[in-house]
């Protein structure tokens, strides 16, 4: 078959190669304890954009990090009667929490499902982050020129996944020791963010993910497209890569190959092996850095795209919750 990357006995063994700060854990633990401070402030609001006999339909809003408002969808089963399990759901990049309809799915076999808008992407949570540097396009480089690696912006939104699951469980409705976490691409990074920082989740399905892995993906000439805001840092602020190994290993912070080994819920990894957005050498990092229960399934012949009978894996791998 066509080779984009690494062939696979070299993938399954691919431990990634962009530096890992010196105090990442410290790092990761002082933005927990930050978090643990946060009054979240909670607002439910019933929904009227779905007329369902099945599902009650909320959004909901919560104070994040930094004060900034976050919104996700909620919904819940109509007539449920004891403490149900639960899902937390993340969308790709740009993108937001997607139709109140394309959740009912899991309403149907007896879920609650929350859905993140991402801070600044399409959806209706706040960005309220001061940084210094670009902020004109890109949100993984947001605050990599700040000499605070705490104004990075995807800490912020790792941070907001941990809080959002947080929130789920803390529901009277929900079952808070059968609670999983899914998404794709952006999605699929924040599933995995999400299952390291908040280690009760059960349950961890990530399809192809982004935001891992980042000195491979410049290795391999694919800072573009979805990390074309990378080469587009280095044009406006170190055009002689004088500071590459800095840049990268501020990266690291945001990486979820480096976060992958807090993770304790068990996880079912959906690998595309000729995607060019989210190169599959940067997917198996993370999943290989994985130390919980794991299973990849393996899509040789597609890139970054819908994959065949995907759904339906997901679906039924979260049903064991």
């Amino acid at each position: 078959m066509p080779v984009l990357d690494k062939p696979l006995s070299e993938l399954i063994k691919y431990q990634g190669i962009n530096p890992r700060p010196a105090d990442f854990d410290a790092y990761w633990d002082a933005a927990l304890k930050e978090l643990d401070a946060v009054n979240p402030n909670v607002d439910l609001i019933p929904s009227k954009e779905l007329q369902s006999f099945g599902a009650e339909a909320f959004n909901l809003f919560f104070t994040g990090v930094g004060g900034a408002r976050i919104h996700a969808k909620y919904l819940r089963p109509r007539h449920a009667t004891k403490p149900h399990p639960a899902v937390v759901q993340f969308h790709g990049y740009s993108g937001h929490s997607g139709d109140w309809a394309d959740k009912l799915n899991y309403i149907s076999q007896g879920f609650s499902v929350a859905s993140l808008d991402c801070r600044g992407q399409a959806g209706l949570s706040e960005d309220n982050s001061q940084v210094k540097g670009n902020t004109l396009q890109g949100h993984f480089v947001r605050g990599l020129n700040d000499p605070d690696p705490k104004k990075l912006l995807f800490r912020q939104m790792f941070l907001d996944t941990a809080q959002l699951a947080r929130i789920v469980m803390s529901f009277d409705e929900v079952d808070a020791t059968r609670v999983g976490a899914m998404g794709g691409s952006q999605g699929g990074g924040l599933t995995l963010a999400c299952a390291a920082l908040e280690p009760r989740i059960k349950l961890v399905a990530p399809v192809f993910p982004f935001l891992s892995d980042y000195r491979r993906v410049w290795e391999m000439d694919l800072a573009k497209d979805a990390y074309d805001e990378l080469k587009k840092f280095f044009r406006m602020y170190d055009p002689h890569h004088e500071r590459e190994e800095e840049i990268f290993t501020k990266l690291g912070y945001i990486d979820v190959h480096h976060l992958a080994p807090r993770i304790k819920g068990e996880v079912l990894m959906l690998i595309s092996q000729m995607d060019n957005i989210c190169p599959p050498s940067t997917q198996f990092a993370a999943y290989n850095a994985i130390q919980s229960k794991k299973q990849y399934l393996l899509y040789p012949d597609f890139g970054h795209e819908g994959l065949p009978g995907g759904n339906d894996k997901i679906f039924n791998f979260l049903s064991k919750l």
